[in-house]
């Protein structure tokens, strides 16, 4: 993955980014590669969604947290809320602002996202017991945020694996370093999250990035390529 490199450094920004556009929508290789990572990603989503639901309803009972047993639980409903929203935007706004990183970040977090959902389908631990009420988010955002699907954490997971596909960019790869620290703080203290959760979330999300740049090797050659020149 190289550093993203501006095509012109003195166009307009809105030129440029058209011509970033113009240089990946003509070719029928990106538009297949798009299509299926985003169909991809779209059922990932929909596994996600019923292996949330299973864990919720099949959950069993609460286990004692060297971390969580020891500390009172806060309420940071809005902390953990909102920075998930913050996060999906920013994640976003940075694939908008550059189309060629758009179908390996889809693979990777269609990955993730299957991945998780395997393991969370295995064991059923009920969330610990002094969980603060959460605030009314919606039925859709409600179930996705505060579901019975504990193991591993993905606000943890997704923040760490965006730094591990943003790592040659030093800047973003700190952001989002820095948000997964603070995720990891957020859901322990709001005890949303065992703290078998956070740890295991980093070592098994490098381990799907890693699979991924071997899965999907097209794609991150693409994602890793420097800019197209053009005219």
């Amino acid at each position: 993955m190289s550093a993203e490199v501006p095509l012109h450094r003195h166009s307009a920004p809105h030129r440029e980014l058209a011509r970033r556009y113009i240089a990946h929508y003509t070719k029928r290789e990106y538009l297949l590669s798009m299509l299926l990572a985003g169909l991809y990603f779209a059922v990932s989503v929909v596994i996600s969604f019923y292996a949330i639901n299973y864990a919720t309803e099949a959950a069993s009972n609460s286990v004692t947290d060297i971390i969580l047993s020891n500390i009172p639980a806060f309420d940071v409903d809005g902390f953990f809320a909102y920075g998930t929203l913050l996060l999906i935007a920013f994640i976003t706004l940075l694939m908008l602002a550059h189309p060629k990183r758009v179908p390996f970040t889809l693979y990777t977090m269609g990955t993730f996202y299957i991945i998780r959902s395997a393991f969370t389908s295995l064991t059923h631990l009920a969330p610990f017991p002094s969980i603060p009420p959460n605030g009314d988010w919606g039925v859709l955002l409600g179930h996705f945020l505060f579901g019975g699907d504990l193991f591993f954490s993905a606000h943890v997971g997704v923040c760490f694996l965006m730094a591990l596909i943003f790592w040659n960019d030093k800047v973003l790869r700190y952001v989002f370093l820095v948000w997964s620290v603070y995720m990891s703080v957020v859901v322990l203290i709001g005890h949303y999250h065992y703290s078998i959760d956070v740890a295991s979330a980093y070592f098994i999300t490098y381990t799907i990035y890693v699979l991924c740049t071997k899965w999907f090797t097209r794609s991150h050659a693409v994602f890793s390529a420097d800019p197209v020149p053009l005219p």
